[in-house]
């Protein structure tokens, strides 16, 4: 049976989904806020999600804030996290971010998968370095995963900004 902690964490997050979902970030962070003013732990869950609700509405910033804040709060972070944060870097512009964020977090991610690697490829296809763009690239040939045509053109894309499409 869960506890009453568990159920209020639980209905906290289905609250911010929602809002997640409906594009409502600003709701989704006054429910993520009123958590820990109501004393309900927050989990990777609610971090998941308030994360991904900033990331799909642009605020890349807020979405840092908010994946840096985990380990103050006592939370892991986890692949889902990984990418929306990354998504949020990409979709601010923020290419070298994005690149910093796999660098960093990539090594202590058990199982990356291929949202990761491919919206740190498409983060990095606005950037001017097509050398340390394709870093992600090359982790993604040296993991296990099957790549699919998403990681293939963006791959090819930071290659042709560089004017190194013929590699």
């Amino acid at each position: 049976a869960k506890t009453d902690v568990e159920l209020c964490t639980f209905a906290f997050n289905a609250g911010i989904s929602a809002c997640e979902k409906g594009g409502e970030w600003e709701k989704a962070l006054e429910l993520f806020c009123s958590m820990s003013q109501s004393k309900v732990v927050s989990d990777t869950i609610s971090f998941s999600s308030m994360i991904s609700a900033c990331q799909k509405c642009g605020e890349w910033e807020r979405a840092l804030y908010l994946f840096n804040a985990m380990p103050q709060s006592n939370v892991s972070s986890n692949v889902i996290t990984q990418s929306s944060a990354i998504s949020a870097c990409e979709k601010g512009g923020r290419w070298e971010t994005a690149l910093q964020l796999f660098s960093v977090t990539a090594p202590s991610c058990v199982e990356l998968d291929m949202i990761t690697f491919s919206a740190t490829l498409s983060a990095c296809q606005t950037g001017s370095s097509w050398v340390q763009a394709l870093q992600p690239f090359v982790a993604m040939l040296q993991s296990k995963l099957e790549l699919d045509m998403i990681a293939f053109n963006a791959a090819v894309g930071i290659c042709e900004k560089g004017g190194k499409w013929a590699e």
